[in-house]
């Protein structure tokens, strides 16, 4: 569990594989794009530090986080892809809604990671308000999307 002050963030370069040679998707909803965009950022700039080219990132973004379902799977059949981060942000309301985007999304993204066969990272914030969110992208507790962009170098190189 993160404690309030604690950045989650930080990763030794040291100890993870140079990906250069690898292709990675990222899926971000335009929903609270003040969060997913810096989530993207992120992503994006650590997947560079670690040596992904920049030609090796592809960037798609969709309307909402439910719809990363859709474009990450689109991006499975239409792209050579080792890897993809689906980035988005919910954060709870006054209705029932968020439980019903939260839940599909997350079952959503498992499946994909179940019937396909290439990582799908789940880089979804479901925050109580929008200043959590912003905490976690690119605030005191770091960049949730630097730790998404970690995950998958992980899985691309696993085994």
């Amino acid at each position: 569990m993160a404690t309030e002050n604690k950045n989650l963030s930080q990763y030794d370069k040291t100890k993870i594989p140079n990906v250069a040679n690898y292709r990675f998707g990222i899926v971000t909803s335009e929903w609270n794009e003040q969060v997913t965009f810096g989530l993207k950022k992120g992503a994006i700039d650590t997947l560079k530090d670690c040596g992904a080219l920049e030609e090796n990132i592809l960037c798609w973004e969709v309307p909402g986080s439910f719809e990363l379902i859709y474009g990450s799977k689109k991006m499975i059949k239409t792209q050579r892809i080792d890897a993809i981060i689906a980035i988005g942000c919910v954060i709870q309301g006054e209705t029932k809604h968020f439980d019903f985007v939260c839940q599909g999304v997350t079952q959503g993204i498992a499946q994909l990671n179940v019937s396909e066969n290439i990582p799908v990272i789940f880089c979804v914030l479901t925050d109580n308000n929008m200043q959590q969110s912003l905490d976690r992208s690119g605030g005191k507790h770091g960049n949730k999307g630097v730790e998404a962009a970690i995950a998958a170098i992980k899985m691309v190189t696993l085994g």
